[in-house]
């Protein structure tokens, strides 16, 4: 195959200095076909391409590369090796080929089950303070030492491409309201208009076009914040392209390597740190002489003011079991007494499981994510308790109860005592009446004068609860009298002698 420069030298050679076939042939020792090939056509290139690619040593593998691709083809795409990757496989079972053989084997299987032909995008273009958008991501981290999947809600401001990322174990839909009210407070402002996909916890119904019946819930939280909801086509991502991009790229700086942490408090103030750092770092793709960070800065004025957190619950109504539990996402929280075998509504916020019984709170849990867990609150037991204190022992609400210091060493005084749990009981019982802290200041003072007994500890509050006696009256000089009387008894006497 001959260059272009030789080319060029035959072309200027017959038709600008009129040489003939044969002295050209002699001159630059290229065959007669080759200069009449050159001469009688207009190319200025000739590429050969072979119709069948010849592959003796990886015949015999390409059953085995077959099965390997067809197994990845199953995964998602960021799942999937390389052809370096595959390459290295081959080679530990025995494969003494070269590694192009394998990439273009590759490259042509997977072009041929390739699915989704090329497409053509048109470019878009925001206002500042226009729109942002929002999608999840899976992420692998390491929590505590153990391998955990979490849930990465992505924002991105539409005009500055300025990026959140917060993570969760879960993508409900409370969680859907807690990324947004948190992101808005990173960037101090709220956007006119959010661009989805039709994820659940937003879309309930797709209908022709861009109509989209939304949840109530949702609409809710955008009425809040005045923004205007957006869905795309389905299966459509480029419509929302840059939040798209944004998940694949921060994957590489943020959760590659997997994040040791603690706990998601400690990975999220690092995340929201990271994405300081890359905006700080990283040219706006529109503003090349500008970071995406000063571009945002210049974007905050034209964004809308914060009206404060949406109260982002979501509201479930369920019977409470006679033993004062509830189900909420996979777990049981106890109840309070009072509530056991009514309907109560239950409120699953980001951070608090909360229960109500007709419009009063009778629960408000810590939330936990870890499933099939009972999480008890001895003290909605205490009614219970005050009628059985035999479950004072066994009951499973009051093992490793967290008392205070006081309260728990009489409870462990009164545990050598035969009839301990029930004196203990009484004790607690006045906790709803005196408050903890006067029942609390009672056992201290109870211990200290070495008397850790239930009557003891219920004296004492009834002492502090006595009235305080009035101080005595001095009696002015204008009521005083001019002969005060005397006790003497030995009138009486004379009295005695008479009779």
């Amino acid at each position: 195959m001959i260059g272009v420069d030789l080319i060029g030298q035959i072309r200027r050679a017959y038709f600008e200095q009129r040489r003939p076939i044969k002295e050209i042939v002699r001159l630059l020792s290229v065959s007669r076909a080759t200069v009449r090939k050159v001469v009688r056509g207009q190319e200025t290139e000739f590429k050969y391409e072979r119709s069948v690619q010849p592959a003796p040593k990886l015949g015999e593998w390409i059953d085995v590369l077959t099965g390997i691709l067809d197994a990845e083809a199953k995964l998602p795409r960021r799942d999937r090796r390389s052809t370096q990757r595959l390459f290295e496989e081959l080679r530990g079972r025995g494969y003494d080929g070269a590694h192009d053989s394998v990439h273009r084997f590759v490259k042509a299987w997977r072009n041929e089950r390739a699915r989704v032909p090329a497409q053509a995008f048109v470019p878009m273009s925001f206002a500042p303070g226009e729109a942002y958008q929002f999608d999840w991501s899976h992420e692998t981290i390491t929590l505590q030492g153990l391998p955990v999947t979490i849930k990465a809600a992505h924002m991105k401001l539409s005009h500055s491409r300025m990026p959140f990322v917060r993570a969760y174990f879960r993508e409900t839909q409370e969680l859907v309201f807690d990324a947004h009210d948190k992101a808005f407070a990173f960037y101090g402002g709220v956007c006119r208009r959010g661009i989805y996909d039709n994820m659940k916890t937003a879309v309930e119904a797709i209908f022709v076009g861009k109509a989209r019946q939304y949840n109530r819930r949702f609409l809710q939280m955008c009425s809040h914040h005045l923004i205007e909801p957006v869905a795309c086509t389905p299966a459509s991502g480029w419509e929302k392209g840059q939040v798209e991009n944004q998940v694949g790229n921060l994957r590489d700086q943020l959760f590659r390597p997997k994040p040791r942490v603690k706990s998601l408090t400690e990975l999220n103030a690092w995340l929201e740190d990271q994405c300081v750092a890359y905006a700080k770092r990283t040219r706006h793709p529109e503003f090349k002489d500008q970071s995406i960070w000063e571009v945002f800065e210049a974007e905050r004025v034209s964004l809308m003011d914060l009206r404060g957190p949406f109260d982002g619950f979501v509201e479930k109504a369920v019977r409470a079991s006679t033993t004062c539990l509830i189900m909420a996402d996979h777990n049981r929280y106890s109840i309070d007494a009072r509530a056991a075998g009514r309907m109560v509504l239950v409120r699953s916020h980001a951070e608090r499981i909360v229960v109500l019984f007709n419009d009063e709170i009778v629960a408000n849990h810590p939330r936990h994510f870890r499933r099939d867990q009972t999480i008890y609150d001895p003290w909605h037991y205490l009614p219970v308790l005050l009628k059985k204190p035999g479950a004072l022992r066994n009951g499973a609400p009051f093992k490793n109860w967290d008392l205070p210091p006081g309260l728990g060493q009489v409870r462990a005084k009164l545990a050598h005592h035969a009839d301990g749990d029930r004196q203990f009981v009484k004790v607690l019982g006045a906790v709803p009446e005196h408050g903890l802290a006067a029942v609390e200041a009672a056992c201290a003072e109870a211990l200290q004068a070495g008397l850790a007994a239930g009557d003891v500890i219920l004296a004492i509050l009834a002492r502090q609860r006595q009235p305080i006696p009035p101080p005595s009256i001095s009696t002015p000089d204008a009521l005083r009298l001019k002969i005060e009387p005397v006790a003497d008894c030995s009138r009486y006497d004379s009295i005695r002698r008479v009779a």
